[in-house]
């Protein structure tokens, strides 16, 4: 897969562009929940291509819609059209399964429009039509305005809402309304509880959102007014993208993280709602320009503007929340190769070789790194808390409170097995496995004794490496 950038001038531009997000996009597709969605920000000039690998991966059929996002409110100096929007495609992992278990996915009400010409004691409401499109035999009668004894009928190949019984019901609990001034056609009540409750359908042109140009003046106020990347998403964007496609305990990864808006805007949104999505978010360490304002604040590279916009956004949402428990906390990992010693002999010395592959940890790597490449390949969760515990002067981590225990330490002797029956004892884990540096016992009789062990105590995963 590639790691590095696509520049335009590349004569194979598209193409490159297209073999590197058809994997990551295959990828995305394996990660989703089956009520997942994915929303792909994308302008003019790949929109074709990418929907049809779109199609071909998700499904048509599970093409939500192309959300057109007014973008940028200013002019840009081109030849005959200045371009000022970007198209947000959305496609669901499995529709069928997302409308059955989720519903309809909306966007929160913020209550514009609503007032109380009537003095309802409900509260503030908005007048709905009270016509539907398609023709129901049962929703087709008259109605009759007590104002002015006009009686309506619903338009061709159009119904009421409700059939005849649930219409007086509505018009006896004062639901139904004839326009402002009593004089025009029904309309049905909407209260702004049941309104905010339900939240409103969101639409494929999207022109009240902020624009990049908010993303920028939001990233130059968190770095104390340096320009530091070109056209950041504005939150409020990432936002109604996470009210659409995702749930209060969802993880929201980015492939293509930039400024790390989309981090930025799930913070915030978990604020606001006290909500505890998570998310994952990637970016190759892509240089900065020496030329630029962000090389010169200390930042070589994309990925480290990320970072610390994170950091800085995190300590400002908590500040301002009334839930000082609100988690901000992230880690940061970089893609690298195995940090365990692979067995490479070099034939014209052996006997370095040998001595060379006495160690267990690639040169320069920490024992916290190889930690955590244990729990990827155990599919254990990497936000889960490492504790330490030292014991006869041998240093245990404990992930997952016991459910994997690791000692990377040497002179490990059988002495040890009793201490860690102890630990189980203590934080008493549902599972419970137990790794060792495979040269790290004292002798084969230890090794073999701590297995047995713990066997007999009930810890059968005993892994060495």
């Amino acid at each position: 897969m590639k790691l590095s950038t696509n520049p335009e001038t590349s004569g194979r531009y598209h193409t490159n562009y297209l073999n590197m997000i058809y994997p990551r996009l295959k990828l995305a597709r394996n990660l989703l929940t089956d009520d997942g969605a994915i929303f792909i920000s994308i302008s003019d000039g790949e929109v074709e291509n990418i929907k049809k690998i779109c199609n071909e991966i998700f499904g048509d059929y599970n093409f939500v819609g192309n959300i057109i996002w007014n973008s940028t409110k200013s002019v840009t100096n081109t030849a005959l059209i200045s371009v000022s929007h970007t198209y947000n495609l959305i496609y669901f992992k499995n529709m069928d399964y997302f409308v059955k278990n989720r519903g309809e996915f909306r966007l929160p009400d913020d209550g514009e429009g609503f007032s109380n010409l009537d003095n309802d004691s409900r509260g503030l409401w908005k007048a709905d039509p009270f016509q539907v499109g398609g023709w129901r035999p049962n929703q087709q009668y008259g109605i009759t305005n007590p104002n002015t004894g006009k009686t309506y009928y619903p338009n061709a190949n159009c119904s009421w809402k409700n059939d005849f019984d649930r219409f007086q019901e509505l018009l006896k609990d004062n639901r139904i309304v004839f326009g402002k001034d009593g004089e025009s056609a029904p309309q049905r009540k909407r209260f702004i509880w049941e309104a905010k409750e339900r939240g409103k359908v969101s639409k494929t042109w999207w022109d009240d959102v902020e624009t990049t140009t908010n993303g920028t003046q939001l990233l130059k106020k968190i770095f104390g007014g340096k320009s530091l990347f070109d056209n950041p998403k504005p939150i409020e964007l990432i936002q109604k993208m996470l009210y659409l496609g995702t749930s209060e305990n969802s993880i929201v990864l980015d492939f293509f993280s930039g400024s790390a808006t989309t981090a930025h805007a799930v913070m915030k949104l978990n604020s606001e709602n006290n909500e505890n999505r998570k998310f994952i978010i990637v970016q190759i360490p892509e240089p900065t320009d020496e030329k630029s304002e962000a090389y010169k604040a200390g930042y070589k590279n994309i990925a480290e503007i990320g970072k610390e916009r994170i950091r800085r956004a995190g300590d400002k949402i908590l500040s301002e929340s009334e839930n000082k428990e609100l988690d901000i906390g992230f880690k940061v990992f970089k893609l690298d190769s195995s940090n365990l010693n692979k067995w490479n002999p070099d034939y014209n010395n052996l006997e370095q070789t040998l001595i060379d592959s006495s160690e267990n940890l690639v040169p320069g790597r920490t024992e916290l790194d190889l930690i955590y490449e244990i729990m990827l390949k155990y599919g254990i969760d990497l936000t889960l808390a490492i504790e330490e515990y030292v014991i006869d002067n041998k240093k245990i981590y404990s992930i997952g409170f016991g459910s994997l225990l690791i000692c990377l330490d040497d002179n490990i002797t059988k002495e040890i097995a009793t201490e860690i029956i102890k630990l189980k004892n203590e934080l008493a884990p549902e599972t419970i496995r137990v790794v060792f540096k495979d040269n790290g016992f004292a002798s084969d009789s230890d090794k073999t004794n701590i297995k047995e062990t713990l066997k007999s105590n009930d810890i059968d995963e005993f892994i060495t490496i």
